[in-house]
């Protein structure tokens, strides 16, 4: 390795071996890949106990760094998250292969055969936070869709990543493919992620994962393409018409499963009709698990909520904590999440069908629910086998990047001697 001193030529040689690597994986056979990704999976497994003391440092460094309870959720791994971990490897590599895909042909009257057929994007860097299994889905994904992928993890999921990388690259080696498909950046140093976001000439797309600060950074000084993945400021409305059994499950579930994940409901909007009702025992059945509920002026009626600020609308709190407010309508539901949303999921609890087909016709996020929890914003949920990110933005991919969204396609022509007139 160079001098970790010189920052900027070991990205260029990061970047120059990755982009080597792209052009192999471009054209490597399905079974390589699919083995690469089984290999990696087993290994992953066998080492969970490497991986797990790997966690741990990462644990303490995040512990003296003062990291939240939600982003200490985010980085801890366990014998259960790594075997999702080996489970997501396998289902990756049990998906259909997209490179080289005819995604629709046809005839011209001049005599040429035109097919546009998948192929990859070609080198994507990865910048992340705190969730070491990024790593496997991000490395994983790239892979299968045959593009090489260079991974920029937090500083403090740094001993996590390079043990999961690890079996990453085991697994390139058992399947003949070059390890330089799958690269760590070898360091904590932010000046990292500044060469990253200018190799115009080596990454062909760059991925943020994290919160609104890295995002925003990455939006603002990227030279290279960025498919968006910003704060999951998710609401939920409960409709008039909406059953009182599943607003109780789907909410609590939707606010509490995990609380530290970009799908978890940060915004309550209960109808007017249903505040005394299905509203009443939504809150208190938030509060008895923990949750504060920051309300607006009427619902502070309900002992033990506290009053919400102004900022409390279209804040992503990734803890227990959640917004809470009444709206008159439906229309003033979705006048609400078109102020304070971010386009990346959004919930209607209702039994009227066409109170959800206004809904789902009048936001634009990029998941829109019906009587389901928010958890479920998630590629691995999509069968999808893992995510890179939700993509909040509109060109090119958007909600769960999955394999098929890390790739673009081409167009495939062909003539019997055609000319043109």
């Amino acid at each position: 390795m160079k001098d970790l001193q010189d920052i900027s030529a070991v990205m260029q040689d990061i970047g120059a071996r990755a982009r080597a690597a792209a052009n192999e994986l471009a054209f490597a056979p399905a079974e390589a890949k699919q083995q690469a990704l089984e290999e990696a999976a087993r290994h992953l497994w066998d080492n969970r106990a490497h991986i797990l003391d790997a966690n741990a440092k990462d644990l303490e460094f995040g512990s003296e760094k003062g990291l939240s309870a939600a982003m200490m959720d985010r980085l801890t791994l366990s014998e259960d998250r790594i075997a999702a971990i080996r489970d997501s490897l396998n289902a990756v590599a049990a998906q259909r292969d997209p490179v080289g895909e005819v995604i629709t042909e046809w005839d011209q009257p001049s005599g040429l055969h035109i097919k546009r057929v998948r192929t990859p994007l070609g080198v994507i860097g990865v910048i992340y936070e705190s969730r070491p299994n990024v790593t496997a889905d991000a490395g994983a994904l790239c892979l299968k869709a045959g593009n090489a992928v260079i991974l920029r993890g937090g500083s403090e999921s740094l001993h996590s990543s390079q043990a999961i990388h690890a079996s990453i690259q085991h697994g390139l080696r058992a399947a003949g493919l070059p390890e330089d498909a799958v690269q760590m950046v070898p360091t904590r140093d932010r000046a990292a992620v500044s060469e990253m976001l200018s190799m115009v000439e080596y990454i062909d797309v760059i991925v943020p994962r994290g919160g609104k600060g890295l995002v925003g950074l990455v939006q603002r000084e990227a030279r290279v393409p960025v498919f968006a993945h910003l704060e999951g400021i998710v609401h939920i409305y409960v409709d008039r018409d909406a059953d009182p059994i599943k607003a109780l499950s789907v909410i609590k579930n939707a606010k509490t499963r995990r609380t530290g994940i970009c799908g978890a409901a940060e915004c309550l909007l209960i109808h007017r009709d249903v505040v005394d009702t299905i509203g009443q025992g939504v809150i208190k059945s938030l509060m008895d698990a923990g949750v504060e509920v920051r309300a607006d002026e009427t619902l502070r009626s309900i002992e033990g909520t506290q009053a919400a600020g102004d900022d409390d609308w279209g804040k992503e709190y990734l803890d227990m904590v959640i917004a809470a407010r009444v709206v008159d309508d439906i229309d003033e539901a979705i006048a609400h999440i078109r102020r304070y949303g971010s386009q990346h999921t959004d919930c209607i609890l209702t039994e009227d069908d066409s109170a959800a087909a206004r809904f789902f016709q009048r936001l634009d996020s990029a998941i829109l629910m019906r009587n389901a929890s928010t958890q479920f914003a998630d590629g691995g949920e999509f069968g999808m086998g893992a995510e890179i990110g939700i993509a909040t933005g509109k060109m090119h991919a958007r909600g769960p990047v999955g394999v098929e969204q890390l790739t673009s396609f081409k167009y495939l022509v062909e003539g019997d001697g055609a000319v043109r007139s």
